[in-house]
């Protein structure tokens, strides 16, 4: 399969306007022109991709969940779960950089007062802000009701202390969504968590790095809050202990992202795959003719084409406006668990060269775990669903 070969078969158009496939098709050529000849060297040298986020700023990925009068392309969440395979097909990175800052551009969205909106999403629609958000902390992951960051009313700000880890693109975000207790005594504990807008200043601190298998280019950093002080206004909203209920929804379009994004490796392992064994010759024809060969790639793309219905079905429900909780943790579940699979088949498929870092199918074979753990493990998803199973009292769509 060309580079510049149409999509998959599976990858459905239909239902997008004639402006939201105009932009899958320019991010499409932009990934195959711009970005696949240099992801290698990149992942390899752990570079931030400057350039390529530059670029992604002129094509408006950034403000693609923004609509008018701060932004001027908002598309639907299919069309922006499309861009996100595209993007991820080329380099997941590129996509991680912009998952959390559409996270908090719909937090903004959903719950943040007229202020708020006016100050920021304008320059996050253009990218001259970039948004993350900051819940995990070093000493525990899935448990957010657990946290210890704090943020003591001041007068007219909040004092906050504690720290957070896994925070993406923490380095380049100007705006930090952080999820922190305003309350440490409410009973339940939810009711006690807010969300501060937090941009960086005195006592803000990234305390360090992390290494990783995978996910290279985009840093993934520690936070440390020492008597950080923000102020009263960058409260989301206008009450206190609603940030759990608002970050569970924002969370919604998250999974719907990182499913989107194990799509795409998914993808770029297949077409690999494919591409490989119709060039590769054993035994006198190409090794896709070798029965097991053919059955890995006919499993590659039904388990593919299944995991992106299930990506779409989720994002037309959350435009829908109901409720999506059990939708996107069932495609961030299975999407996310197809692509590891299809990365380790697209190991097999090519044999030794699959382990030589010459051949991209190794990068696909690091990055594809990063969604079975990230925005909230699979073991929690299996939780989510089975709780929202129960709740519904129903299996009807």
């Amino acid at each position: 399969m060309s580079p510049t070969s149409p999509p998959h078969p599976g990858t459905p158009m239909e239902g997008l306007n004639e402006e939201e496939r105009a932009v899958v098709e320019t991010v499409r050529a932009f990934v195959d022109r711009d970005v696949r000849p240099v992801a290698r060297e990149l992942d390899h040298s752990n570079t931030y991709p400057e350039k390529l986020i530059e670029q992604m700023k002129q094509l408006g990925i950034f403000g693609l969940a923004i609509p008018e009068p701060w932004g001027e392309v908002k598309v639907s969440t299919p069309c922006y779960a499309l861009v996100t395979e595209e993007l991820s097909r080329g380099w997941m990175s590129l996509a991680g950089a912009m998952g959390g800052h559409t996270v908090v551009a719909k937090l903004i969205l959903d719950h943040g007062t007229q202020e708020q909106k006016d100050a920021y999403l304008p320059r996050m629609a253009t990218g001259e802000l970039r948004a993350t958000m900051a819940l995990t902390e070093p000493g525990g992951g899935s448990d957010l009701q657990a946290m210890r960051t704090t943020a003591r009313r001041d007068g007219d700000h909040y004092v906050v202390n504690g720290s957070k880890t896994w925070i993406t693109n923490a380095r380049k975000a100007g705006l930090i969504a952080l999820l922190c207790k305003t309350d440490p005594s409410a009973e339940p504990a939810h009711r006690g968590i807010s969300i501060l807008l937090a941009e960086k200043g005195p006592g803000f601190s990234l305390s360090r790095d992390l290494p990783k298998l995978g996910y290279k280019g985009v840093e993934s950093c520690e936070l440390a809050f020492d008597d950080f002080r923000v102020p009263a206004s960058a409260l989301l909203g206008e009450q206190e202990g609603r940030g759990f209920g608002q970050m569970m929804r924002g969370l919604e379009i998250g999974r719907i992202q990182v499913a989107s994004r194990a799509l795409g490796v998914g993808r770029a392992a297949l077409e690999d795959s494919l591409r490989y064994a119709q060039e590769r010759e054993s035994f006198g024809v190409p090794i896709w003719k070798h029965q097991s060969i053919g059955n890995y790639l006919a499993d590659m793309v039904t388990k593919l084409t299944a995991a992106r219905q299930l990506v779409l079905y989720a994002a037309r429900r959350y435009d829908s406006g109901e409720r999506a909780d059990m939708e996107a943790g069932m495609a961030k579940l299975f999407a996310s668990e197809t692509a590891m699979q299809i990365a380790l088949d697209a190991v097999r498929i090519h044999g030794g060269y699959g382990y030589s870092t010459e051949f991209d199918v190794e990068r696909y074979f690091r990055d594809a775990p990063l969604m079975i753990v990230g925005e909230g493990t699979n073991e929690i998803q299996r939780n989510v669903i089975a709780r929202q199973l129960i709740g519904r009292g129903t299996v009807a769509p």
